[in-house]
């Protein structure tokens, strides 16, 4: 969040950045959390990454769909745009499971008409030096690829 608003003042942007954010949460979690945040904070954009502890919880792909789309929902009617980040998870939970878990954001994407980032991770995940010791969270070292990640689907919304 801190390298996001360090980006916005180097490009000439005044947005507010609020991290609303937490360690650990699911989808079912930030569902429940998000009417209340769009109406404390009134967003003009909401970015949605959950979905990761869904997923190494082994929560059912289509619970974290009907999540997702809510929030989706949600945040368009309180006059928001959406800008979704994917999530994958290792491949030790099996096929089936990690391809029905990733076709989630592509086909809510397509489906509501939003952008996505298709892996929030991608070239974080994986990479144990960028890894924390869990292997499942990114570490400090990562934050900055992040911001790459997503900053090109980003900037245009702004």
């Amino acid at each position: 969040v801190s390298l996001l608003e360090q980006r916005l003042k180097q490009e000439g942007f005044d947005d507010k950045v609020v991290n609303a954010s937490i360690s650990g949460d699911t989808s079912a979690g930030g569902q429940a959390r998000l009417p209340a945040l769009l109406a404390e904070h009134k967003p003009e954009l909401v970015i949605l990454e959950l979905g990761g502890n869904d997923g190494l919880r082994g929560m059912p792909p289509n619970q974290l769909q009907q999540n997702l789309a809510s929030m989706i929902d949600s945040s368009r009617q309180s006059g928001a745009k959406v800008l979704l980040l994917g999530m994958q998870l290792p491949p030790n939970y099996g096929k089936r499971y990690t391809d029905a878990f990733a076709e989630v954001y592509g086909k809510l994407a397509d489906d509501k008409k939003i952008p996505l980032v298709p892996f929030f991770l991608d070239g974080v995940g994986g990479h144990p030096d960028l890894m924390q010791a869990d292997g499942l969270h990114p570490a400090v070292g990562a934050q900055g690829k992040l911001l790459e990640n997503v900053w090109p689907t980003l900037k245009p919304l702004l």
